[in-house]
């Protein structure tokens, strides 16, 4: 409509059409916020889709352990899963695997197609065996371990095996059912160290290759073979074997896939992988993403939070009753109060009784913790004055005592908790506690500084402070600003720098000779408001530069890298 109009006359009309399209764009974010990622994961639920029919196309198909082998010569040494401080490969997993499928195949005659039962608490050999039967062609009836005697029989029966695997720890729990699945002819084999018929010993497992096995042994297996059986909770009835064949496993892979979770993510999962939730989404999603799955024998609520960070965990799994077992446990995750603290007083405020008062979330506040015989604070050796200053008494009621942890922390209403600053002669920077009587002592020694007050002061863009020293010189001397540098180099570590120097006539002091840090740190390291010579740490010119406008505005952007 625009084509015969001179370009100078269309351009209201192409400016109209421009804005027109941003406010669009803008309405549609605000009725649609998050229709970017919507739009991203579902382009890449089509394109897993696609790839899963090409997987079901192609002679033989891409099964899940098909997938697991891509991903071994992807990145052999990338973790796989972490278990109780121990870290296994993709590669060591898969020749762990190899080793039992010899082990299997030599002791049981398995064969593909042939269903074997699997008895295993969460740990890695459970994944290990389940590979190893799934190069034999072999489906796998996860069997819950905490069932026993008839309810056992009974979830055996289901699947038509004719045999039985055991994980070591759980040989009482069929202990008490082995006559009868003798009587049978099942053959039952148990992963432990004790010499008995159906022992399969650790060294039995070393020696045998850990090569590649044949193609030819799992050659029949189609994408609606059964790929394991996972038994319902039997609300109708005693427990039934559900089966789930590699077209099915295949989806539940690829639902964990659509989810945002990528090869660099450390999946937790607390699950039992008999449930079809730790294993078809814990292990085979893991699987599908190439990531690392975190492993635990059992879920536990005092150690979960715990876990997570020791392991750098990005996602968990749920289900049921997880989360409400969290929520409520608010103490054990959160065994501190956050209360009140005057920062101009260096004090705890106290109400009328002379309790510490609880701050309000997303108001900062000192973290204490209660000290009780299990959680005990030692103190400092040699040192009692220390010791004592960091116990708080009468803090809630008359007698409880709690540690000084000495920083001020904010929780905000997701209760996530921020830290905001040290109190008393301290900061922290670089994520190091800053002692400025430390730093003042050391600065003192040199032969042009009469008075020195160390302090932090904040930055925009990083967190805690940055050292900053105002100095008195000594009468008729001048800043040796090069010596300083070198001096500091020798002497402090690179966080306890001050990185801005403040050269003032003279250091004011309160009635109790104290200095005025407070003042100090409020001013900050601003040119514009601080009349008397200023100067920043430059390490590429090894020495204290005058601070200009142009230099403050560039750190206070960070253009400069502190």
């Amino acid at each position: 409509m625009l084509r015969n109009v001179p370009f100078p006359a269309a351009m209201p009309a192409i400016l109209a059409l421009l804005l027109a399209l941003l406010l669009s764009a803008l309405l549609l974010r605000s009725w649609c916020p998050y229709l970017v990622h919507d739009v991203r994961n579902v382009y890449r639920a089509v394109i897993l889709a696609i790839r899963i029919w090409n997987y079901k196309r192609k002679q033989p198909p891409i099964t899940l352990l098909d997938v697991f082998l891509q991903k071994v010569r992807q990145f052999p040494d990338k973790t796989f899963v972490l278990f109780e401080g121990r870290a296994l490969s993709y590669s060591e997993l898969d020749r762990q695997s190899n080793k039992v499928a010899r082990v299997l195949q030599g002791r049981a005659g398995l064969r593909q197609g042939q269903c074997v039962a699997i008895l295993f608490s969460n740990q890695p050999l459970f994944v290990s065996v389940w590979l190893a039967l799934a190069k034999l062609g072999c489906p796998v009836a996860f069997l819950n371990f905490n069932i026993r005697g008839k309810s056992l029989l009974h979830c055996f029966k289901c699947c038509a095996s004719q045999v039985l695997i055991v994980g070591g720890d759980l040989r009482c729990s069929v202990e008490d059912v082995l006559p009868s699945l003798r009587e049978n002819n099942i053959t039952v084999l148990i992963f432990d160290d004790k010499c008995t018929t159906e022992s399969i010993g650790n060294d039995e497992i070393q020696v045998a290759s850990d090569q590649p096995l044949p193609l030819s042994l799992r050659s029949h297996v189609t994408f609606d073979s059964p790929f394991i059986y996972i038994y319902t909770s039997g609300t109708t009835g005693l427990p039934k074997a559900a089966i789930i064949t590699h077209s099915r496993a295949h989806l539940f892979a690829f639902f964990v896939a659509t989810c945002d979770v990528y090869s660099n993510d450390v999946i937790y999962t607390t699950l039992p992988l008999y449930h079809s939730a730790g294993s078809m989404v814990g292990i085979c999603g893991c699987i599908y993403a190439g990531a690392t799955v975190v492993l635990r024998r059992k879920f536990s609520v005092s150690q979960f939070w715990d876990d997570c960070r020791q392991y750098d965990v990005t996602v968990i799994q749920y289900i049921g009753e997880m989360l409400r077992y969290l929520c409520n446990a608010p103490k054990m995750f959160m065994p501190f109060h956050l209360v009140k603290y005057d920062v101009d007083r260096e004090a705890l405020v106290r109400d009328a009784n002379g309790h510490c008062i609880e701050v309000a979330k997303g108001e900062p506040g000192l973290l204490i913790a209660k000290i009780t015989p299990k959680t005990p604070f030692l103190g400092y050796a040699g040192n009692s004055v220390l010791t004592n200053q960091k116990q708080l008494r009468d803090v809630f009621c008359k007698g409880d005592l709690y540690f000084n942890s000495g920083d001020l922390m904010m929780l905000d209403h997701d209760n996530f908790i921020y830290f905001k600053d040290r109190i008393g002669d301290a900061f922290r920077w670089k994520g190091e506690n800053v002692s400025t009587t430390e730093v003042a002592d050391i600065l003192s020694v040199l032969d042009f500084v009469q008075e020195v007050c160390v302090y932090g002061v904040t930055v925009p863009g990083h967190e805690g402070r940055i050292g900053m020293a105002a100095i008195q010189l000594q009468s008729g001397r001048d800043l040796d600003r090069s010596q300083l540098y070198e001096y500091l180099r020798t002497h402090l570590p690179s966080y306890a720098w001050p990185r801005f120097v403040r050269e003032q006539k003279q250091i004011e002091t309160t009635g109790t000779f104290k200095y005025h840090k407070v003042t100090l740190t409020k001013e900050g390291f601003n040119p514009m408001t601080i009349q008397e010579p200023l100067y920043f740490l430059d390490d590429q010119k090894r020495t204290y530069v005058p601070m200009d406008q142009q230099l403050y505005n560039s750190i206070i952007t960070g253009q400069v890298k502190l």
